[in-house]
């Protein structure tokens, strides 16, 4: 009786993601503007340094009031110097050194509200130098997406990344107000040109580029995408956990299909992604429907080896005998069967037998079997995906992207797949893993 363990409770499609995204980083330094008095004989040195932000002349003592108690770093000074500057501050300039000094008693206090407070006077004043107004709206768009103030982030960031901002939350924070406003298809294309960019720049993008999309695209039950997100997201996290967790989803779209199901446990191995021992079950059950006994023991030897079946497992030490038992002579002679005439003229006996070849490790073998299953007119999808799979298996990364191309079928998911297994180095050592696998 087959046993599948993605019949029971899962919540792959629910909740397999959950990384908690990260606020921004640091505050802003306090801007190094300072007060300028423009110099007679000084106008020309005065434009080579840029925008000279000359506070009113009755405003200029305070101005030089709040200074001397920000120079202090004395906060109860400064804010009852402030409190009293305020009503005073009259032209653009006097507000933006009022914003100027609310944002550094804001960062001597501690205090995210009136670091914002500072930030948007400054801004609203007009006069922030052209170089420091895209921080200043990533900051302000920041603390907006913190109080989750979604349409304010997506303003402010938005402004940010159209004045050149490069901090390297930008693009997650802005992404995710997309999202979180609704705007779906807005925050995916945020994401996915983010990670090509980051990609092409020699960087690992952020998981959260990928994990956020991955979720309201599953809040939108629209599953091909989330596939096809995962599948990007395979590139730059091949931890088996993530392989699992996708190839779970995919597991439970096989349906009755145990052939295509078999197809995807077997990925699930060569991924190191059976962490649990159902998947195991279910894959020695539906390797034992195919009559294949030696995949069978191999497999549940893995099992054993990688402490998931325990040394001791009642269930998996019958399956293990029985199959055994079943095994006999068939490697020793499966050479010349796979030689015969009648084997290599029959699509079926051909492709079967390249499978029996793939479950004891020949895959060069393998690979003209199915070959030669193709040949006297056999399932194309299915043959021509195995033979792929085989020469991944053989080593033969070019052959085997080269047929996967081909496959538009139900595999055609799991030959992309393949794919980027072939061109993803090793996973990351443990600690960089990404979000445990779906409680199954």
């Amino acid at each position: 009786m087959l046993t599948r363990f993605r019949s029971m409770p899962a919540t792959a499609l629910a909740a397999v993601l959950g990384c908690a995204l990260m606020a921004t980083a640091a505050v802003p330094a306090a801007a190094q503007d300072k007060p300028k008095k423009e110099k007679k004989g000084k106008k020309e040195e005065e434009a080579a340094k840029g925008v000279s932000i000359t506070p009113s002349k009755a405003f200029g003592p305070v101005v030089k009031k709040i200074q001397d108690a920000a120079n202090l770093k004395d906060a109860a000074a400064l804010q009852a110097a402030l409190a009293e500057g305020e009503p005073q501050a009259t032209t653009p300039e006097d507000k933006y050194w009022i914003g100027h000094f609310t944002l550094q008693l804001g960062i001597l206090n501690k205090d995210k509200a009136t670091q914002g407070k500072g930030l948007e006077t400054m801004l609203a004043s007009g006069k922030t130098p052209p170089e420091s107004a895209a921080l200043y709206n990533y900051y302000t768009g920041s603390f907006a997406y913190d109080e989750k103030n979604y349409a304010k982030a997506i303003e402010r960031l938005e402004a940010a990344k159209a004045g050149g901002a490069k901090e390297a939350q930008l693009p997650t924070l802005l992404m995710d107000s997309y999202l979180a406003s609704g705007q779906v298809d807005k925050g995916i294309t945020l994401a996915k040109e983010a990670i090509e960019a980051t990609r092409a720049a020699g960087q690992r993008p952020s998981d959260e580029l990928y994990v956020r999309p991955i979720r309201a695209l599953q809040a939108a039950n629209r599953n091909e995408e989330v596939l096809d997100m995962m599948t990007l997201r395979m590139r730059d996290y091949p931890q088996p956990q993530v392989w699992r967790q996708t190839l779970f989803i995919l597991l439970q779209q096989t349906g009755e299909n145990k052939e295509v199901a078999l197809d995807t446990l077997r990925l699930m191995r060569a991924t190191n992604s059976m962490l649990q021992r159902p998947e195991y079950l279910e894959y020695a059950s539906l390797a034992t429907e195919a009559a294949l006994p030696g995949e069978v023991v191999s497999v549940i030897k893995v099992g054993k080896a990688a402490k998931v079946i325990p040394d001791k497992d009642a269930k998996f030490d019958e399956i293990a005998k029985t199959q055994g038992d079943r095994i006999g002579d068939e490697e020793t002679t499966l050479t010349a069967y796979a030689a015969k005439p009648t084997t290599l003229s029959d699509p079926k006996r051909a492709g079967a037998t390249g499978d029996v070849m793939v479950g004891y490790g020949r895959y060069a073998d393998a690979v003209k079997l199915y070959d030669a299953a193709l040949a006297a007119g056999g399932d194309k999808e299915l043959w021509t995906y195995r033979k792929g799979v085989a020469q991944a298996l053989a080593g033969d990364s070019a052959g085997a992207k080269a047929t996967l191309a081909t496959i538009t079928g139900p595999r055609k998911r799991l030959a992309q797949l393949w794919t980027v297994k072939i061109d993803t180095p090793a996973a990351a050592p443990a600690a960089a893993a990404a979000p445990a696998a779906p409680t199954t």
